[in-house]
């Protein structure tokens, strides 16, 4: 039996508010809708994307029940291209109404986190060139340079005795990976 490594592709949500989700995800993430329509039981499905090669990355299905204060998703992950692509992230995410904003670093990405309006947690983040074994969380002060941001990240991770470059992590990865197939 081959094995099959899954990878994830999109993720749907519930919503209770379908036109302030989908005014907040276009106009924090960039996602467009692509498409939306009707589905069973008189839900209305809006998909969205940020990427030409994906249909849709985010779908937002009406219908969301009353969840008493617990919200069963995790998180959902973006990644983002540069620094100053989570700064205006981070800009966006607040001035439409996200709370709880908590910029991370975790030496192997740079991360914020924060609230929707609808409080499903978000992440936004980018790689970096290393690897430290995770957990692994410091404050990220988006106020400073790119280049201040990547010389103290390289700093703690290099404190930590499992550091590497990503590149050697993930030849790691691969013959493990490989070894396990």
């Amino acid at each position: 039996m081959a094995n099959i490594r899954a990878r994830l592709a999109h993720m749907g949500i519930y919503v209770h508010d379908r036109d302030r989700m989908e005014h907040f995800y276009a106009n924090v993430l960039g996602l467009m809708i692509t498409d939306q329509g009707e589905g069973r039981a008189g839900m209305h499905l809006t998909f969205m994307s940020g990427n030409p090669q994906n249909h849709h990355q985010l779908v937002l299905v009406t219908g969301r029940p009353d969840t008493s204060g617990f919200n069963p998703i995790q998180q959902m992950s973006f990644m983002v291209d540069t620094l100053g692509d989570l700064r205006e992230v981070h800009k966006r995410a607040l001035e439409l109404g996200a709370t709880e904003m908590r910029p991370i670093s975790h030496g192997n990405a740079w991360s914020i986190y924060f609230k929707d309006p609808e409080g499903n947690t978000v992440e936004a983040y980018l790689d970096t060139p290393f690897h430290v074994p995770q957990p692994h969380g410091k404050p990220l002060d988006l106020s400073k340079s790119d280049e201040q941001i990547v010389s103290e990240t390289e700093a703690a991770c290099r404190a930590d005795p499992g550091f590497m470059p990503i590149e050697q992590f993930k030849q790691q990865m691969a013959a493990r990976l490989s070894a396990s197939a």
